[in-house]
């Protein structure tokens, strides 16, 4: 079965180099995902000169595992929102939702692209699992709440498909993501603008300021850190470390499905479950393909990934029993303490966005429309809402309380929980586990070649031990959310520093 995604497997990027001598240009973006790649793409059609790194290829972390769904529902309910942060908060930010599915609908039109971009309805529906009146009733009060604040929603009795009752949300959209990445990347080199890959963001230097990545610099204006969790930046350690306490990551299970065709309409589906599964449907030419996903956990803290995938498959198959599954894989999510993104400047001259919840492809493209319009100094209506150094809306102390219990418990029940073996000799071909060998603890990782890698298991960030992910192959901390590469180097942050290797 493959593990990349739908994407992954059906699109290709253009490849860059990587950065090979210094140079100036007006705005440095760290991080060529969905956010670095739109914000490097509007900036440069203001005639801004812009540098966007990635430590590895283009879009292939967290974007490239994306679902795409574009929509202005959010994960937290409606309703939810109105009683945490008031009527018009929560109004602004579906419109934010909104604004960003219409800009990603005009870069397509400048870009001439087919993209497949295309107008759906999206259904927030009763749960998979079953459904009561009470469940029924919030489903009706949401959707009287949305058009009473002016979106196109109507409570039905029996969505298509599924004969559940939910919301019908008109003017949500899906694309090709990858599709649209290319072609907006493809215009950002020349004119003194640049895309650089496999080019490490190592540290900031102010007055004048100055990127360092690898053995070069940058000199720029600006600075945008567009990563999924953002990096320290500018920031010093303790603020920054305090900032990324802020979040917390949960890791999202995906299959890829061949479905018969026209068994779903070109929809996006949510259902009410906690976690919620979703749905979506790619139209192929003699097949449909299904995207279902659920499942969320905190990341690295899910005891056997296997069996997750084992039941998402097993509801797949129970609400579509036609579906044949093709493709899995992992994605990730970032919830803030109080359930809305921090989008702005954390620091004089430097932009961050991260917390996107389950919207990252809008979230994403709303926060590089701000970037741009922080460095022009332009306005723009979100500035406030969404600020970085925002005072707690109600629930989100209690919020950042219990999202950081983890932390203790698992730094000091790691320590102490046994090994996964003593010997190489546990290890199989593209195998990891914790090992404890000549009487420390090692992350150890068997090569498809045989070759053995010894790591410290201690994550870089706040020094938790990580744990093997044999789904994605990954060591993944359990506190953060940090994940590395088999290998050690870092996949996603917080960590900034990879895992120190070992020798036997």
């Amino acid at each position: 079965m493959k593990t990349e995604s739908y994407w992954q497997s059906s699109a290709a990027l253009p490849q860059f180099p990587s950065l090979a001598n210094d140079l100036t240009v007006d705005v440095v973006i760290i991080g060529a995902g969905l956010t670095g790649i739109t914000a490097a793409y509007l900036l440069k059609r203001e005639g801004v000169k812009v540098a966007l790194l990635d430590r590895q290829r283009v879009a292939q972390a967290d974007t490239g595992h994306t679902t795409a769904h574009l929509t202005y529902v959010t994960d937290e309910r409606l309703k939810d929102l109105v009683k945490s942060f008031g009527r018009d908060a929560a109004k602004s930010f579906w419109e934010a939702g909104g604004a960003a599915i219409d800009q990603i609908h005009d870069n397509i039109r400048q870009l001439n692209v087919d993209a497949e971009f295309k107008w759906v309805d999206g259904f927030l529906h009763e749960s998979f699992n079953g459904s009561d009146a009470k469940d029924r009733r919030s489903l009706e009060e949401d959707a009287a709440l949305a058009r009473e604040l002016g979106f196109g929603a109507e409570f039905v009795r029996s969505i298509p498909a599924f004969g559940r009752a939910g919301v019908r949300f008109a003017n949500q959209a899906k694309f090709h993501p990858f599709k649209y990445l290319a072609a907006m990347l493809q215009t950002i080199p020349g004119d003194g603008s640049h895309v650089f890959e496999n080019t490490e963001f190592s540290e900031v230097k102010s007055d004048p300021m100055i990127v360092h990545a690898g053995r070069h610099k940058i000199r720029c204006e600006y600075l945008f850190i567009a990563t999924h969790t953002p990096l320290l930046g500018k920031a010093g350690m303790l603020k920054g470390t305090l900032f990324q306490s802020k979040l917390a990551l949960y890791t999202s299970y995906v299959l890829g499905a061949r479905l018969p065709k026209g068994t779903l309409p070109e929809a996006l589906f949510w259902d009410t479950t906690d976690p919620y599964y979703y749905l979506r449907v790619e139209r192929l030419a003699d097949h449909d393909f299904a995207i279902f996903g659920g499942e969320d956990c905190k990341t690295a803290q899910e005891e056997n990934p296997e069996e997750v995938f084992a039941r998402l498959q097993r509801k797949l198959k129970e609400i579509l029993p036609g579906a044949e599954v093709q493709q899995r894989w992992l994605g990730q999510v970032v919830e803030t303490d109080d359930g809305l993104p921090f989008i702005g400047e954390n620091e004089k001259q430097q932009f961050i966005a991260t917390g996107f919840c389950g919207n990252g492809f809008t979230l994403g493209t709303l926060a590089a429309a701000m970037a741009r319009d922080q460095y022009l100094q332009r306005k723009n209506p979100w500035f406030d809402l969404f600020r970085v150094n925002r005072k707690q809306f109600h629930g989100g102390a209690w919020r950042y309380v219990t999202e950081n219990l983890d932390y203790p418990y698992y730094m000091l029940r790691d320590r102490v929980a046994p090994a996964d073996g003593d010997s190489l000799d546990d290890l199989k071909l593209g195998d990891g586990k914790i090992l404890q060998l000549k009487g420390k603890k090692v992350a150890a990782y068997r090569g498809s070649d045989g070759k053995v890698t010894l790591l410290s298991p201690v994550c870089t960030h706040l020094g938790c031990l990580v744990k093997w992910n044999p789904a994605d192959k990954t060591w993944d901390c359990p506190c953060h959310g940090s994940r590395f590469k088999p290998e050690g180097d870092v996949f996603s942050g917080p960590a900034e520093s990879p895992l120190k290797r070992l020798t036997e």
